[in-house]
């Protein structure tokens, strides 16, 4: 794969332009990485206002951990979707961002997206470590399964880097594709079950039926690739059990195709950039 060759040849400046994005996000800032940790927590407050006080959204407690604290079960599933987020909106502007250095020299292209998926990865394992210390002080026990937890990060890195690299080359060509994006994003939100549990959807699904021959709502909702990390993320960490293991190796198919064809078409695009852009 050309994306790998593009890798391991250009290891040093992958190194120095993700320690470029890490120190530059926060630069001349009094708290520096601590503000990696102020968007989570803010979101974290307001959903837990709304969704757990006003609606009164009531998952189930952790099983077998015991674990019912609303704020720990929804930054389960929060923190990769974030982590999700970052990676592809910021390796869609990567190009972008970029193009004076693209037209000037020549380099691996995907080095700009990988970097940032690498700063991004940076962040989210401060953010993982805070959140499995409050897990543990509340009584959960998600150490035995720490292993699992950086396994499945590393299949949610491989999707969203290719993810990402598919978008940045649309964005390159069509830059109306960040807004579209954005929008998308919102939508595919709510779709996941992040702020409320898949008994919700499981339950309305059952309450309609087959929308059409065996087909049900609930079947439609899980063609979504986030669902699947939400539930990996939330069996290790909250639940302190293993996942299925159907939902797994759904979560690495996805991975693994979305890598090939980011990468492939990376790679078809990659050398007529300079131009594009």
């Amino acid at each position: 794969m050309s994306l790998i060759a593009d890798v391991r040849s250009s290891r040093e400046l992958l190194v120095n332009l993700t320690r470029r994005e890490v120190k530059g996000k926060y630069k001349r800032t009094a708290l520096g990485q601590l503000w990696s940790l102020a968007n989570p927590l803010a979101q974290m407050l307001v959903y837990t206002l709304v969704f757990s006080v006003i609606i009164r959204i009531t998952p189930e407690p952790g099983d077998p951990s015991g674990l019912n604290v609303f704020a720990l079960w929804l930054m389960c599933a929060l923190l990769p979707w974030t982590f999700f987020t970052s990676v592809v909106t910021g390796g869609m502007a990567s190009l972008v961002g970029n193009e004076n250095l693209i037209k000037k020299v020549y380099f691996p292209r995907s080095a700009l997206v990988v970097s940032n998926a690498f700063a991004a990865t940076y962040t989210w394992i401060i953010e993982m470590s805070v959140l499995a210390l409050a897990l543990l002080l509340f009584g959960g026990n998600p150490l035995p399964f720490v292993p699992l937890v950086v396994v499945a990060m590393a299949v949610l890195f491989v999707f969203s880097l290719g993810v990402a690299l598919l978008l940045s080359i649309a964005n390159a060509y069509f830059r109306d594709m960040q807004h579209l994006v954005s929008i998308v994003f919102q939508v595919w939100f709510y779709l996941t079950p992040i702020l409320y549990p898949i008994s919700e959807v499981e339950k309305i699904s059952a309450e309609h039926g087959p929308l059409f021959g065996n087909v049900t709502l609930l079947d439609l909702f899980k063609l979504n690739p986030m669902e699947g990390f939400t539930e990996v993320f939330r069996n290790l960490l909250y639940d302190n059990r293993l996942p299925e293991w159907s939902t797994a190796l759904e979560c690495v198919v996805w991975a693994v195709g979305a890598l090939i064809v980011g990468s492939w078409v990376f790679d078809r695009h990659q050398k007529r950039l300079a131009e594009v852009l």
